[in-house]
C-alpha cells in the first residue's frame, strides 16, 4: 500500500475529498515523524509499536576488503501487537 492508495481509502471510507483526506493523512504522519524525531515510543493499540533506538557502531566490510566503521546511529523498531500477528497467522 502507498501513500496514494491510504488517501484514496480514507476518502473513500469517510466520503471526503482528496484534498482533505491527503490533509489528513499528512498530518498524522507528521505526527508520528515529529514524535520519533524526539525518541518518543509510539503504541496503536491492535497494531503494533514503534521505538526508537541507538544502534552501536559497528566495523563492517567492504567489497574491495578493507573495513569501515559506521556510526553510531538512530534505528526504528517495530513490533507489532498480539492481535496483529494473530491475523497475520490466520490469514495464510
Amino acid at each position: 500500500m502507498t501513500r496514494k492508495d491510504l488517501i484514496n481509502r480514507v476518502a473513500e471510507k469517510f466520503e471526503l475529498k482528496k484534498k482533505e483526506a491527503e490533509a489528513i493523512v499528512k498530518f498524522i504522519f507528521q505526527e508520528l515523524t515529529e514524535a520519533m524525531k524526539k525518541g518518543e515510543r509510539i503504541s496503536i493499540q491492535n497494531f503494533g509499536t514503534f521505538t526508537v533506538v541507538l544502534a552501536n557502531e559497528r566495523r563492517v566490510k567492504i567489497p574491495q576488503g578493507d573495513y569501515v566503521v559506521l556510526p553510531r546511529r538512530k534505528k526504528i523498531l517495530f513490533h507489532p501487537s498480539k492481535n496483529l500477528q494473530v491475523m497475520l497467522k490466520t490469514t495464510v
